[in-house]
């Protein structure tokens, strides 16, 4: 009975990670186009962002996984955090002396404490209690990550994209007065979320340097990185994830600018029910549209599509305990290029719709893919974790590609590249469509 209450009491703490990292992660969605305009940036310029923030997974996943092995895993969650409130902090010099150097270093830097936190959380999660139950489990935490990349999109669109940001030339034409005070605005805009992400990352930290953790996986385990790449359906899963990570980021990424793109402005404005979704959302937040620019309102319409991927985990969760999960997933990337097929062969509110309704069945694909990859893999599970997160880098080199098809062929084009991605995945639940988690 005392070993469940711990077990749940864990499952409960480390929840608030998947939470935390889920709604940082999307966060900095709401960074491209603002910084696109504030930079004069091509799309593939602007996705240098994600590029950044992704590709801090590939460089330091292997690395946060000897850290762990060496300090323990409770440690590392604390130095994660503390690494990920630096991040946050940089945001502040970053904003008041606009270069673009310093946000992706702060990007990079908050990336790295993810990291470390997705090594250490992934698999403790998936062996707090029954083995069957695993990928239920982890569905059901990655539920509480998307109630955090549900909540972003808003917060992201009415306090980040809300103003209309000024030309070069605009911001010359200003008188020194005028000036000072635009800037000042524009870098408060970006730091004031940041710095109050950064006092609640500590704020966090500090309940896990009191909680206890059970011990429940021996962190000096003796399995290989060459003992790991020798495992095909670990190193398929490892693709699986880049895939995934690359095709939900991609999407999230461009939502704004593709709605942009698509002349939905009117569109929305046009329709009462719209509005009276987009304010009852800002009215949530404390917040009006009322002269806002029109990036806040399209980027009100971003929340159905990280909302869906809540809504999906919760419901996946229950799915993947009666359902071999293998079978679930491949159904889910299925429904998942259909609508990406429907997005891209309609326009208006069909196209705008089915595009968001993609995050539904994106739900399950993260932990479903990992469970299914680290299942059986006994003393290597611990570097299969760091091979699956290193991953992620998928959410950089992706939305890289298709930030440049996106410059040179449009978006229509761009988004039908994304649909390889889900066939992948396709196939991989498919061929993991028998296996049963133990």
């Amino acid at each position: 009975m005392n070993q469940q209450k711990s077990y749940r009491s864990s499952f409960i703490l480390l929840t608030t990670l998947f939470f935390l990292w889920g709604f940082i992660t999307v966060l900095v969605d709401s960074l491209v186009p603002r910084l696109k305009e504030l930079f004069t940036l091509s799309y593939a310029q602007a996705i240098m962002v994600q590029f950044a923030f992704f590709g801090a997974y590939f460089i330091l996943s292997v690395p946060a996984s000897y850290i762990l092995s060496k300090i323990g895993y409770k440690k590392g969650i604390i130095l994660g955090l503390l690494t990920m409130a630096i991040g946050c902090l940089l945001f502040y010099p970053a904003a008041s002396y606009r270069v673009f150097g310093i946000f992706i270093l702060a990007y990079f830097i908050l990336a790295g404490g993810i990291t470390i936190l997705q090594v250490a959380a992934n698999p403790f999660v998936t062996v707090l209690g029954s083995e069957e139950g695993a990928s239920s489990r982890l569905n059901l935490s990655q539920a509480f990550n998307s109630l955090g990349t549900a909540i972003a999109p808003p917060v992201g669109a009415l306090f980040i994209l809300s103003d209309r940001i000024k030309t070069e030339t605009e911001i010359a034409n200003l008188t020194s007065e005028a000036k000072q005070l635009y800037l000042s605005a524009e870098a408060s805009a970006v730091q004031k979320p940041f710095l109050g992400l950064a006092v609640f990352i500590i704020l966090i930290a500090s309940i896990f340097f009191f909680a206890r953790l059970p011990k429940l996986i021996d962190e000096t385990l003796t399995g290989t990185y060459s003992g790991a790449f020798k495992n095909k359906n670990l190193m398929f899963g490892v693709l699986g994830i880049f895939f995934y990570v690359g095709a939900e980021v991609s999407i999230g990424s461009f939502l704004v600018n593709y709605f942009q793109d698509m002349n939905m402005v009117p569109i929305i404005r046009e329709s009462s029910a719209l509005m009276n979704i987009a304010d009852a959302v800002a009215t949530m937040f404390f917040k009006s549209l009322d002269g806002t620019d029109e990036k806040a309102l399209l980027g009100i319409f971003v929340i159905f599509y990280w909302s869906g991927a809540m809504i999906g985990r919760f419901v996946g969760s229950y799915l993947t305990k009666i359902m071999k999960p293998g079978k679930v997933l491949g159904i889910f990337a299925s429904i998942a290029i259909l609508l990406i097929v429907i997005s891209i062969s309609s326009s208006g509110l069909i196209s705008m719709w089915s595009i968001l309704a993609v995050g539904l069945f994106n739900s399950i694909m993260f932990p479903t893919i990992f469970t299914l990859a680290i299942d059986g893999i006994g003393d290597l599970k611990p570097k299969g974790s760091g091979l699956l997160c290193m991953a992620i880098v998928g959410g950089a080199i992706i939305p890289l590609i298709c930030g440049n098809l996106i410059d040179e062929l449009g978006f229509k084009l761009a988004f039908l590249f994304i649909t390889i991605c889900y066939g992948y995945i396709l196939w991989y639940g498919y061929k993991n469509s028998k296996k049963v988690i133990l």
